[in-house]
């Protein structure tokens, strides 16, 4: 990749396979690829990742997805096989990834050790947040190629060559076509690139019916992520601000750059919101996790529960999933669809 310890290791089993079969890995990639129509990569591929350079020479065997996004990606390009492991899930899996999900070995609900990761024995790291390639994360980058381990980070978590996630910050809006980038570099790398140009029209499609006639004009919103103590609020240049503009929804904390700035309930009800998005996280990492906690908390705290949007219980629910960059945010334009055409359409 080029890897010393996976390149030595890539030998011995690739003269093996060539004495057992009579050809290699690659031949076999190939026959499939005529077989079935896919175009394939021509390696080698060599992409700008976030202020580094990822070099491949051939299709990685056996990765390891640090985040429920990225997870969901390779599964979604039919690739179940090479995922040794995964770790980071916020939500359940989409129902209709279950069963190819539930081949592969997850590390850990949060984030795995250092230890951990390495014994799933990959020989390439994907992330959707930098957090985990920083330092006290759960590895570096630099450290994962001193061993010989190729890694990728999400192009939805970079500006200006930094990880958002970890430190950066968003100078410019997130775009669908970020998190499209990334479907498409995933698919170059791991040689399934017309399953990553399907996956794209697949999404493109989904969200265009999903938005067609919807139109809140320009109700404001407030995106609650986690954390009941000083809540995680959607910012208005992260993946939250593309569902709120999509729908024609104004985001109530648009002016800030972050994308989950921790707010204070009084700001909240300053902002006095027409809407309440919130997060249906099946987790107990923070406070208010679960979206039965949330609401809860919304009906009881005294300074809450005098919002107009509360005591008519203008509640849209969405996974975490839904509401971090990921192929998610189509499902929940859907949903906000839906709640759209039970509570707003014909008013």
């Amino acid at each position: 990749m080029p890897f010393p310890r996976r390149s030595a290791l890539l030998a011995t089993f690739t003269a093996l396979a060539l004495a057992l079969s009579g050809c290699g890995a690659s031949e076999v990639v190939t026959e499939k690829a005529a077989a079935t129509g896919e175009r394939s990569t021509d390696y080698p591929v060599t992409i700008q990742n976030c202020g580094r350079t990822v070099e491949v020479d051939e299709a990685p065997q056996r990765v390891v997805s640090l985040d429920q996004n990225s997870t969901e990606i390779l599964l979604s390009l039919g690739l179940a096989d090479r995922i040794v492991g995964t770790a980071s899930w916020t939500d359940p899996v989409l129902p209709s990834l279950a069963d190819e999900n539930a081949k592969v070995p997850r590390l850990a609900d949060n984030a795995p050790t250092y230890e951990v990761l390495l014994g799933a024995d990959p020989d390439f790291v994907t992330a959707s947040f930098g957090r985990h390639y920083a330092e006290g994360g759960v590895v570096t980058r630099d450290r994962l190629a001193e061993t010989g381990i190729g890694s990728y980070l999400s192009p939805t978590d970079c500006a200006d060559d930094r990880s958002v996630n970890a430190g950066g910050t968003r100078t410019t809006a997130l775009t669908v076509d970020d998190l499209y980038t990334e479907i498409r570099e995933l698919a170059t790398i791991f040689d399934v690139p017309s399953r990553g140009d399907a996956l794209i029209a697949s999404l493109e499609k989904r969200a265009a019916a999903a938005v067609e006639g919807v139109d809140f004009g320009g109700q404001k919103v407030v995106f609650w992520f986690a954390d009941t103590r000083t809540p995680y609020m959607a910012g208005g240049r992260g993946a939250a601000a593309i569902l709120a503009d999509k729908t024609g929804m104004t985001g109530a904390f648009a002016d800030q750059t972050d994308d989950w700035p921790a707010v204070s309930w009084e700001a909240v009800v300053d902002a006095d919101p027409d809407v309440i998005v919130l997060g249906d996280l099946q987790r107990d990492r923070f406070p208010g996790d679960r979206l039965d906690d949330k609401i809860a908390f919304l009906e009881n705290d005294p300074v809450t529960r005098v919002l107009p949007a509360v005591k008519e219980k203008r509640f849209i629910a969405l996974h975490g999933a839904e509401m971090n960059p990921s192929i998610r945010f189509v499902d929940g334009l859907e949903k906000i669809r839906t709640w759209w055409d039970e509570n707003e359409a014909g008013r």
